[in-house]
C-alpha cells in the first residue's frame, strides 16, 4: 500500500509539473478548412486568436503571437480575454504587434473586464451561476489601442467589411458569460450578396449561436472554453465553462443545418489555474472555401473539418 501510494503520489506529482510546467506554454497552430464561402469566391485565411490572458511578464507569449504575422492571413479575429493583469494592456499590443497591420474584428470577454481571483478549483467542474468580479481592467483603453490601428470592435455591431476584394458581413456581441450579450440589436438576416457572412462572441452559449443561425450566418467563432483546459484522453473535455456541450469544447463543428462553429482553445489561462493538460494553447488559421455547390450539407466537407484538420477529437 504504501508503495502504490507513494507511486500514485509521484505520478500525480509529475502530471501537475508536466501541466503547469510544459504544455501551458507550448502553444500550437491549429489548421482547418471550411466550405463556408459563396460559390465561385477565392479562399480567404483567417486567423483566429482568442483567451490570451496576457500577464505582463509574457514575453515568449509574447513573441509567438507577433511570429502569426508570418501566415499572412486575410483577417485576424480576436474573440476577447486578453488580459489578466491591469498593467497588460501594454504586453497584448506587443503580442499583437504587426497582426495590428492586418484587417482585425473583436469582441471583449469577461477577462478583458474583470480581473481573475483566486478560487477554489473544484468550482471549475461544477456549473454555478454564482459571479464573483475581480477589480476592473483597462478594457477601454485596450479598445482605443486596436481601433487607432484599424481594428473593428464589433460589439452589438454589424458591418460590411472589404477583404481582399470581396464583402463579408459581420457582427458581434458582447460576452454572453456575463450576460452582457443584446442579440436584438443586431439581429436580421444579413447582407445576402456577401462572400461569408460572419458572426463573433466571446463564449459560444447556445442562445447566441442559435440566434446567428437562424438570421443565416455561415460562420460563428468564439473562445472562452479553453477547450476544455483539462482534457482525458479517450474522454475529452471535462467542462466547458458554458452551456456549449464538450464535444465542441474546441475546433470546429456543424450548428444546425446550414451554419459552422469554430472554437478556439485559446492561448492562456488564469494566472491562478495555470494548468493545461492534454489541450495545448492554440491559435487557429481557418482556410475559408466555397460551400459546395448547390448544397451546405455536413457529409460535402471533408471529415477533418469536423473537428479541425489535424485535430486530437479525444
Amino acid at each position: 500500500m504504501g508503495r502504490a501510494a507513494l507511486g500514485a503520489t509521484a505520478l500525480g506529482t509529475a502530471t501537475v509539473a508536466y501541466a503547469a510546467g510544459f504544455e501551458r506554454t507550448h502553444w500550437k497552430l491549429r489548421q482547418a478548412t471550411l466550405p463556408v464561402l459563396a460559390e465561385g469566391a477565392r479562399p480567404l485565411r483567417v486567423l483566429h486568436i482568442s483567451d490570451l490572458h496576457m500577464l505582463p511578464g509574457q514575453k515568449s507569449k509574447q513573441r509567438w503571437v507577433s511570429e502569426l504575422a508570418d501566415l499572412k492571413p486575410d483577417l485576424i479575429v480576436n474573440t476577447g480575454d486578453n488580459l489578466a493583469h491591469k498593467g497588460a494592456v501594454p504586453a497584448v499590443l506587443r503580442g499583437l504587434g504587426p497582426l495590428l497591420d492586418l484587417p482585425g474584428v473583436f469582441v471583449f470577454g469577461s477577462n478583458d473586464y474583470y480581473a481573475p481571483r483566486p478560487k477554489n478549483p473544484v468550482r471549475y467542474l461544477i456549473k454555478s451561476k454564482r459571479r464573483v468580479h475581480g477589480i476592473p481592467l483597462p478594457w477601454r483603453d485596450l479598445r482605443a489601442a486596436l481601433v487607432e490601428r484599424g481594428w473593428h470592435d464589433l460589439t452589438h455591431v454589424r458591418r460590411l467589411l472589404t477583404v481582399e476584394g470581396q464583402t463579408i458581413a459581420v457582427a458581434g456581441v458582447d460576452d454572453p458569460h456575463l450576460h452582457r450579450d443584446r442579440y436584438s440589436d443586431i439581429a436580421g438576416r444579413p447582407d445576402r450578396s456577401a462572400t461569408l457572412r460572419l458572426g463573433i462572441t466571446h463564449s459560444p452559449e447556445p442562445r447566441v449561436l442559435d440566434a446567428f443561425a437562424a438570421d443565416g450566418y455561415d460562420l460563428v467563432m468564439a473562445g472562452h472554453t479553453h477547450g476544455g483546459q483539462l482534457r482525458v484522453p479517450g474522454y475529452g473535455a471535462i467542462v466547458t465553462n458554458c452551456e456549449l456541450d464538450r464535444s465542441r469544447a474546441r475546433g470546429a463543428s456543424r450548428w444546425g443545418a446550414h451554419m459552422w462553429l469554430h472554437v478556439s482553445a485559446g492561448l492562456g489561462t488564469s494566472p491562478y489555474a495555470p494548468v493545461r493538460f492534454a489541450c495545448p494553447p492554440e491559435a487557429s488559421l481557418l482556410t475559408l472555401v466555397p460551400r459546395p455547390t448547390g448544397t451546405n450539407t455536413p457529409e460535402n466537407a471533408k471529415h477533418g473539418a469536423r473537428f479541425g484538420a489535424g485535430a486530437d477529437v479525444s
